[in-house]
């Protein structure tokens, strides 16, 4: 379904499992990331009404999952840290196209957003099934179904808005690999994109 070329090393979970703290935390801001990258859809978009009206809706959510998070981190006698900087976000930024017409800043900001729900789809998938840790494996499970629906929402906007301007498809499909040529750089640390 999320069509991703590179699949992660299961081995990253066993990287994981040596700094619970350290994933907790780095999943936690990237809850309030997501969070915030929906409100600036709706900012930067506010003549689409059922776009502002689901970005209101999914960063809610995602500060419901904030919360949820930081209660597990809680519950195990953790502290929350301090943000910490996701570079693959910030290579996936980069490609994004920027200072073009509207529609076609909109079609990439939502398949950046996308991308991103992808791939945490698919990292909480793995975690799903082979973390060691019965309750964040069930916790893991939840938030995968719920990023898969986010990853859903997104294309459907980016080719509800943007298929009268280009294939919203064929952009995809190089975002797609774009991704697969990133990711090879990542999987090596104890953080959702790391």
């Amino acid at each position: 379904m999320l069509g991703l070329k590179l699949e992660t090393d299961p081995r990253w979970v066993n990287i994981v499992e040596k700094n619970i703290e350290e994933i907790l935390t780095d999943h936690a801001y990237c809850e309030q990331k997501a969070a915030t990258n929906a409100i600036t859809i709706l900012i930067g978009f506010p003549y689409h009404t059922d776009l502002v009206d689901e970005m209101l809706k999914l960063s809610k959510e995602e500060l419901t999952h904030f919360e949820m998070v930081h209660q597990k981190i809680k519950d195990r006698g953790l502290k929350l840290g301090f943000e910490r900087k996701d570079e693959y976000v910030g290579e996936l930024y980069k490609f994004m196209r920027k200072g073009h017409k509207q529609e076609i800043v909109l079609i990439d900001r939502l398949l950046f957003a996308a991308m991103i729900e992808a791939r945490s789809c698919e990292r909480f998938k793995l975690l799903s099934e082979q973390i060691n840790d019965a309750d964040l494996k069930e916790f893991y499970r939840e938030l995968m179904i719920s990023e898969a629906g986010h990853y859903t929402t997104f294309i459907g906007f980016a080719r509800k808005y943007g298929s009268h301007v280009e294939d919203v498809d064929a952009r995809w499909q190089q975002w797609l690999d774009f991704e697969a040529n990133l990711i090879k750089n990542y999987g090596k640390k104890e953080t959702v994109h790391g």
